[in-house]
């Protein structure tokens, strides 16, 4: 039984993928951010290019 304790203890698999799974939530946090941003700049530059066409063919 103290065995199967100690193994139990020293037992780090799920540890590990704990870890990756906090890795993985992390890398998916920080896409969306750069995607979102991403959209947000995109949206102000095709705004702006469509602006200076209405004016262009006014």
């Amino acid at each position: 039984m103290k065995n199967t304790i100690k193994k139990f203890w020293r037992e780090e698999d799920g540890v590990a993928a704990i870890e990756y799974g906090l890795l993985a939530g992390l890398i998916a946090v920080a896409i969306i951010a750069t995607v979102t941003t991403m959209g947000a700049n995109l949206r102000a530059v095709f705004t702006t290019i469509s602006n200076k066409l209405a004016t262009a063919a006014a």
